[in-house]
């Protein structure tokens, strides 16, 4: 028998955070016990006998929060590993205190459109993993007939593009192609993610030479100059798209849609309407665009460049007042690296560049700077990373709190360390990052994954990775 035995001053809890004492069986991996106190008395610790084996943390004025859930996460491995991989994308994951991640269907080669091409992935993280991993799925043209075997083989949920993806193997689909996926879905208990820019030829099922990563045809700008990209995906693409989407879900009542990287504020009154009208919609949004605006991006700077783009900071304030007001959901990094090639950070050329932010392991330091001057609670942040996220992977059953029961996934956290980004800090396996540089608030000094450290701020890593496949 083994335990780890828990405690501090600042332990956030349901009821908010404050003193309390957690006992975790490390072989089961579970919260057993919690008593309210600092250093409390345990009633489940079983007597000193031989064999059993007890650690013991006194995390002290530190905090101790749930492990943090990143809900979109993409990890690319096999077939693009040079891009990321389990390895390092788990290793980053665990340094800023996210336990779980939610991969993307795309870009690994082969997509997590099949059973088999599930089964790829899931050989391919065997034994690669310093987090726990759960899946999406994808849905793209003729597929569907595949979407009930991955709900049963464990996928979360399912993610298509209403714009080319960027990537040959993972087409964008056609409103008919919809319609076919959401007959399936419907009712099934699955929910629908999709990247909402929306251009008429994909719409309309034809094709789209601008992909995630370029430019259409009709930019107007130097390549280099980060407005002439911001230009060319103006927000009425993510509005045309959420547009559909909605009146699409009015026929398939059941299912749950949910809109992925919210970038555009002039969509958030459908958003409030469909909502409003109890409509089952979900919204995420990512610490980019909460934590950059567009007004300072500098030049020639392709690391800033995402799909959909960084907006103004008006725009980002009104991203903030709607996670505040409950119209979007949660936050997640929306992780989607690439090599260095690709990113053209040589050339400067922000037009031909990959279009993707490397944040994995960065978001809460990121999002704490920015909360603090807009007088958000931490315990609301905390809620927007891990419970909702949780909620939102249908992973709430035993991740997003501390709880009796629960996994014991959680890490302590200095809330008050200031510190710079630098490139040694970056554990994903392309150290390209628009928040190199900055100064950030908050930092995680260790981490627990079921109950066994995997991270520690002086140490490293663990050596075994103790992640699962969930």
């Amino acid at each position: 028998m083994a335990f780890l035995i828990c405690t501090g001053l600042n332990v956030l809890l349901d009821n908010g955070a404050g003193a309390a004492t957690l006992l975790v069986d490390k072989i089961s991996g579970k919260i057993v016990e919690i008593q309210p106190g600092h250093n409390a008395k345990l009633n489940g610790l079983p007597d000193e006998q031989q064999g059993i084996s007890v650690e013991f943390l006194d995390v002290q004025d530190k905090y101790l929060l749930p492990g943090l859930v990143d809900a979109h996460v993409h990890l690319n491995e096999p077939g693009r590993t040079d891009w990321e991989g389990f390895w390092t994308g788990t290793r980053a994951a665990v340094a800023g205190g996210v336990t779980t991640v939610v991969d993307m269907p795309l870009n690994s080669i082969p997509p997590t459109t099949t059973i088999a091409n599930l089964e790829a992935k899931r050989d391919a993280a065997k034994g690669q993993c310093f987090s726990d991993v759960a899946f999406w799925g994808g849905v793209i043209p003729s597929n569907e007939l595949e979407l009930k075997p991955l709900i049963s083989a464990g996928v979360k949920g399912f993610k298509c593009f209403l714009i080319e993806s960027g990537v040959d193997e993972f087409p964008c689909v056609s409103e008919a192609d919809l319609h076919k996926a959401m007959a399936i879905l419907d009712g099934s208990g699955s929910t629908l993610l999709f990247h909402a820019e929306l251009e008429t030829p994909c719409a309309h099922g034809g094709d789209n030479d601008a992909p995630h990563g370029t430019v259409p045809s009709n930019a107007v700008g130097l390549p280099t100059h980060y407005r002439t990209f911001l230009d060319s995906r103006p927000q009425t693409l993510e509005y045309d798209a959420i547009s559909l989407i909605l009146s699409l879900q009015r026929q398939y009542q059941s299912l749950r849609c949910h809109i992925v990287h919210l970038s555009a504020s002039s969509a958030l009154p459908l958003i409030r309407e469909a909502k409003a009208s109890g409509i089952k919609l979900t919204v995420e949004t990512c610490f980019h665009y909460l934590c950059l605006d567009a007004d300072v991006i500098p030049d020639s700077r392709p690391d800033f460049k995402c799909c959909p783009p960084i907006r103004e900071a008006s725009n980002r304030d009104a991203l903030w007042d709607a996670l505040r007001e409950g119209l979007i959901d949660f936050v997640v990094s929306d992780h989607s690296p690439c090599v260095g090639e690709l990113k053209k950070m040589d050339e400067g050329d922000i037009m031909a560049a990959w279009g993707g932010i490397s944040s994995l392991g960065l978001g809460l330091s990121l999002l704490w700077t920015e909360a603090e001057k807009r007088n958000v609670s931490f315990d609301q942040l905390i809620h927007w990373t891990s419970r909702a996220t949780a909620i939102h992977a249908s992973l709430d059953s035993r991740k997003g709190k501390l709880e009796t029961g629960y996994d014991a996934d959680f890490f302590v956290w200095d809330p008050n360390e200031v510190y710079q980004i630098n490139k040694e800090m970056l554990h994903v396996k392309n150290k390209i990052s628009p928040y190199e540089g900055q100064n950030v608030k908050g930092r995680v000094l260790q981490t627990f994954l079921r109950g066994h450290r995997v991270y520690d701020r002086d140490e490293g890593f663990s050596e075994t990775p103790f992640g699962i496949l969930l």
